[in-house]
């Protein structure tokens, strides 16, 4: 509709041109520019909403909804009323929301006052009157899913495809003018009413007598792809959560690919991009509490920053000594361990912006390779190596070549005291002392499992402190561990880009074996001007779980890649969505699902880190 509308204006236009009427001309123009229907584009119309909403514009975005009731949904039949209605709630929602996480309580507060008499009688608003007064209502069961990415995206979505069936579904002159201005004139006319807005993606589509369908007439002149709706709501309330995971909405985050509980386990609502870096990512982790974003770039300058509600730098880190490594404390999750390049590990505020402490670990083992916390909060462990050259320093050049013997880098794995702020222990690392490279707890912090620099895998005892087993796993270096969602099995990819899951319960034993792409494993490449490359050797995290732990994010040369486990195809794993928009290598993925949403992180080596927040359709 919106392309048929804007092909309109422009016949008219060049009509007015050719009979000399400028004052007409003049007069089409302003109304245009005023046009509050934005020429029936529907990104228009939500970026005219949203618009509103960020300058705290609470009368524009009455006056705008209540001219789109006027104008659009009045016309509708009685039954449609209740899904205009649920839209309308869940836009002031969303605007309460957002000034809520912008902290202006000023314009929260003058919300309710202004809209007491009309909400009161409202239950879908009953409990809404305490917002105001509660400290942190993110936190609260209540009223949490509606400050999650989530809610937003899925809401966003909703209204998007609400709109664009609604304008495809108008019978209305400008369309028939449309028809009017083509040269190969042909009759337009609708197979079938569509008995619901919400419904009519599955109803026939327009049909041309002439030229083929009308879809393929779109496409061929304006190039636009049609807006489509799969479908409104399996529950009640197609907007309201819980649970989000009803709400059916179109799309790739292009509202139109897949449908849903059929093809696809996850739609990409959305993607949006952190580029405050200016040299490739080697770490890029969110916190446990799913709020902040720790990013480490082979520069040494991390960047903590939020998300949600906008993305938003909160600290730059930058430091005279080299940081090789960084993880968020599990309790407060506000601080952030940093590994450096001489030996030392700082406990670092997020909040305060200031070093608590700093550690002097090892003078003999230098590079801070890895940093895992206990989920207790009251220990972590740290991987302290020799300098071996560059291998392992994050990006080197082409001509650089690697050590033939990984056993001759001597390492060390210590356990360190949080609170006293002393080591605990040193761990026996049998054979030798060897680089540890990847570290990973299980969920209560007994278990802990390591890839080394040899190609072994060890299982820690946390309890005894001991070594439970150890097997060579990797064919040269293990790159990345971690424990499955069971904890039953780990899995780990190394040098040899093989992607392994291990029995923990059977020493040595593979559940299941993949290869994957180079880019998915690295070494990573980016090539430059005049033959040069730059080459990174892994770092950060190579895959990440999903929620329920039955699909992993891994790495690629244009975005992060998502697999279904223990699927049905030979190959053991089957690819399920490419989140695409990177040009250059991913290097090191995360994926957070803390507040019951999807945000996949992947950062590659130009230092564009790509947020993709997915909604889960779960059969």
């Amino acid at each position: 509709m919106g392309s048929a509308v804007e092909r309109t204006d422009e016949h008219v236009r060049e009509y007015l041109i050719y009979r000399g009427f400028t004052g007409t001309l003049k007069h089409l123009d302003s109304d245009m520019k005023a046009d509050k229907e934005k020429g029936f584009r529907v990104d228009k119309i939500i970026d005219q909403l949203q618009l509103f909403i960020q300058t705290f514009d609470l009368n524009g975005l009455k006056d705008y909804w209540g001219y789109l009731d006027r104008r659009l949904f009045c016309r509708l039949e009685d039954i449609y009323r209740p899904t205009v209605s649920k839209l309308r709630t869940s836009l002031f929602r969303y605007y309460v929301v957002y000034t809520v996480q912008l902290k202006n309580i000023e314009k929260t507060q003058e919300f309710f006052q202004r809209q007491a008499q009309e909400l009161q009688g409202q239950p879908e608003w009953r409990d809404w009157f305490i917002l105001p007064f509660m400290p942190a209502p993110e936190q609260n069961p209540l009223f949490s899913p509606y400050f999650s990415r989530q809610w937003s995206d899925t809401f966003l979505v909703s209204l998007h495809n609400f709109l664009s069936v609604l304008f495809q579904c108008m019978h209305i002159l400008l369309f028939y003018l449309t028809v009017f201005w083509k040269t190969n004139r042909f009759h337009v006319s609708y197979s079938v009413k569509p008995k619901d807005p919400v419904a009519a993606s599955k109803e026939p589509r327009p049909v041309c007598s002439a030229g083929g369908t009308s879809d393929q007439q779109k496409r061929g002149e304006s190039g636009d792809p049609e807006p489509q709706l799969e479908g409104g709501t399996a529950s009640s309330d197609p907007i309201d959560p819980p649970p989000p995971s009803q709400t059916q909405v179109s799309g790739e985050g292009q509202r139109g690919t897949g449908v849903l509980g059929v093809e696809h386990p996850f739609i990409k609502l959305s993607q949006e991009e952190y580029g405050e870096h200016h040299s490739s990512i080697m770490y890029c982790r969110v916190d446990c509490s799913g709020r902040r974003v720790a990013s480490l770039d082979v520069d040494g300058v991390i960047k903590v920053w939020s998300f949600n509600p906008i993305m938003q730098t909160k600290a730059t880190i930058m430091s005279k000594s080299p940081l090789l490594s960084l993880e968020w404390a599990t309790k407060p999750d506000r601080l952030l361990l940093l590994g450096s390049g001489v030996g030392t590990v700082r406990l670092y505020d997020t909040n305060a912006k200031k070093n608590l402490y700093e550690m002097t670990i090892d003078e003999t083992h230098s590079r801070i390779l890895s940093l895992a916390c206990s989920p207790s909060g009251t220990s972590f462990v740290c991987s302290a190596a020799a300098h071996a050259g560059p291998g392992r320093s994050g990006s080197v050049t082409e001509t650089v070549q690697r050590l033939p013997n990984h056993l001759s880098v001597s390492g060390q794995l210590l356990l360190w005291d949080t609170k006293t702020v002393k080591q605990q222990l040193q761990f026996s690392l049998e054979p030798g002392p060897v680089a540890i490279n990847c570290t990973a707890f299980n969920h209560n912090g007994n278990l802990l499992v390591t890839g080394a620099a040899d190609g072994v895998i060890r299982l820690f005892d946390m309890q005894r402190y001991d070594c439970a087993m150890s097997w060579r796993a990797h064919d040269g270096e293990v790159y990345s561990v971690e424990f499955s969602y069971d904890e039953n099995t780990v899995f780990s990819i190394g040098e040899d880009g093989k992607f392994i899951q291990w029995n923990i319960h059977r020493c040595g034993v593979k559940q299941s074996e993949n290869s994957l792409p180079q880019d998915a494993t690295g070494p990573f490449v980016l090539s430059g001007y005049s033959g040069y490359k730059q080459v990174q050797v892994p770092r950060g995290r190579l895959f990440a779980f999903d929620s329920e732990g039955q699909h992993v994010l891994t790495c690629s040369n244009n975005g992060g890649l998502i697999y279904r486990l223990n699927s049905s195809s030979d190959s053991g794993l089957e690819k399920v969505l490419p989140l695409g928009g990177h040009k250059a290598p991913v290097v090191t993925v995360d994926w957070c699902s803390a507040m019951d949403c999807g945000t996949c992180l992947t950062a590659s080596m130009d230092g564009k880190i790509k947020l993709s927040t997915l909604l889960a359709q779960k059969s």
